[in-house]
């Protein structure tokens, strides 16, 4: 019963993202170097000691404080509240709006959306979109009194942890990272997406961009935080992620981690790239677990019956797809603004690298 829809919503957002898209290389996951240990280690050393403090925030405070929206629960919350931090071409009410928003008030979860608003799709620098995240992490522990998760799709499954690896300050109010699809090590598939030109955000989502190497210098992941990072074999767009050691899957550090594909827990389940991060019940599922439970998301606790639902609880079976379909349409519209394309990677700011002299 449940096949056939799943395969609509698959081949809706299969087209728009690959019109003209082809699968550019493939092997080993963007997490994996070529050279050996000393180039490794001298690699490292260009960049700021995990360490280091990080720099002020230079978004004026007003402009910080309309990126925020909450739920009442956050203030002095009683159990740990949920930043949720969009993709890019979308906003948070288009990516959560219409399945972890109701999902989470359903479940008593209080949760923040942070969007900067000077960039509502996430187009621009992520280094200014982390500034934003850096300011919702420290505004929601401080409101929360206690540490909080941060839960993301694609950009958004990945942004919080340049916050965490360039803001030391950030790691102690931090309990939970959950990446749906995330970009961790860039993708293979955005270079297409690229030519000649295209928004400064895919650029840096690339597999060999400056952005994803300085992401991941140093150390992927800090003791203390626990990381569920979610993928899918069959997403479009995030690849290569045939297994944990492919671009949205962390490594080392310290943290506690799982990574795992929803095909760990469906073997037959085929979601892609949007569906992941909205509608997917699987991915529903264990980011639950993640919050409901000390540690990461554990597939083992995920029973069975996931496998035969259409949809995420807190979806609606009707416009729940409608919403989706309009998902897809915005994300066809973002990828085409001309006005969003650059010519080339934003440079990194100075505070990434070990010789700074802010």
């Amino acid at each position: 019963m449940r096949t056939p829809p799943r395969r609509r919503l698959f081949t809706v957002a299969a087209a728009v993202f690959l019109a003209g898209v082809t699968v550019i290389g493939g092997g080993a996951g963007g997490s994996e170097g070529a050279g050996g240990g000393a180039v490794a280690e001298a690699a490292t050393s260009a960049y700021a000691p995990v360490d280091q403090p990080g720099p002020a925030l230079t978004i004026p405070p007003a402009e910080l404080a309309k990126s925020l929206r909450c739920t009442e629960g956050v203030r002095g919350a009683t159990r740990e509240p949920v930043l949720l931090t969009p993709a890019t071409t979308v906003d948070s009410d288009q990516n959560f709006g219409f399945n972890y928003e109701p999902l989470f008030r359903q479940l008593g979860i209080p949760y923040c959306t942070s969007d900067s608003p000077s960039d509502r799709y996430n187009m621009g620098d992520m280094q200014t979109r982390a500034q934003y995240v850096t300011y919702g992490i420290r505004e929601m522990h401080r409101l929360a009194g206690r540490p909080i998760a941060i839960m993301g799709h694609s950009q958004g499954g990945m942004i919080m942890r340049w916050s965490l690896r360039f803001w030391p300050d950030t790691r102690d109010m931090v309990d939970d990272v959950i990446g749906m699809a995330g970009t961790n090590h860039g993708s293979v598939i955005v270079p297409a997406l690229c030519v000649p030109n295209c928004a400064a955000s895919l650029w840096q989502q690339r597999a060999n961009s400056d952005f994803t190497k300085a992401l991941n210098s140093g150390q992927e992941t800090f003791p203390g935080i626990s990381y569920t990072e979610i993928y899918s074999r069959t997403d479009e767009f995030v690849q290569p992620n045939l297994d944990d050691h492919g671009t949205s899957s962390v490594h080392g550090g310290g943290g506690a981690i799982t990574n795992v594909a929803v095909q760990d827990v469906c073997p037959l389940a085929v979601p892609e790239h949007l569906l992941i991060g909205t509608l997917d019940p699987v991915t529903s599922a264990l980011a639950v677990d993640a919050l409901s439970h000390p540690g990461p998301a554990q597939r083992s606790r995920i029973g069975t019956s996931v496998c035969g639902q259409l949809l995420m609880p807190g979806a609606d079976p009707v416009a729940g797809p409608l919403a989706f379909t309009g998902v897809t349409t915005q994300v066809a519209a973002q990828l085409t603004v001309a006005a969003h394309r650059v010519p080339s990677e934003p440079a990194l700011a100075c505070y990434v690298t070990a010789s700074c002299a802010e």
